[in-house]
């Protein structure tokens, strides 16, 4: 006889994917949906997962209008929550203006006004990438491990 196999939990995955207007308005939207999304998936407000994913998305976004932004053109927000993680991923049409990949951070002057936001994605996220968006743009993608 041969035994059975293991019993194995269900993998869900989680997807959710909106795009906004390239403005601070749309940015700040996006931060919101994002928190209240995972809420609705079970990560409730007010966790550190959710507190940092609000950062994560925050950042990413405030990027994507500041430097990504093509006038006419939105940015997007996809999230993927699975068991072990959670990923967040910006998209904007303004490939030519890439971010510095993670290994090529720098600090920027001590009196500078920006320059701190991929710090504090590299600071928060387990990992994060600049990747090419097709047909047309970039993506950058910050991941989150999250408790069992």
């Amino acid at each position: 006889m041969t035994p059975s196999p293991a019993p194995q939990a269900p993998v869900t995955v989680r997807v959710f994917t909106q795009r906004f207007s390239s403005t601070p308005r749309g940015a700040r939207l996006a931060r919101y949906l994002a928190v209240h999304q995972l809420h609705a998936w079970g990560v409730p407000y007010g966790t550190e997962p959710s507190d940092a994913a609000a950062l994560l998305v925050a950042e990413l976004a405030a990027n994507a209008v500041t430097h990504g932004r093509v006038p006419g053109r939105d940015f997007e927000l996809a999230l993927t929550l699975s068991p072990d993680a959670l990923r967040i991923a910006v998209s904007d049409t303004r490939g030519e203006r890439r971010p510095p990949e993670p290994a090529g951070l720098r600090p920027p002057r001590p009196l500078a006004d920006t320059g701190r936001g991929l710090l504090l994605v590299q600071a928060v996220a387990a990992r994060w990438e600049v990747r090419e968006r097709l047909p047309i743009g970039k993506t950058v993608i910050a991941e989150l491990d999250l408790p069992h």
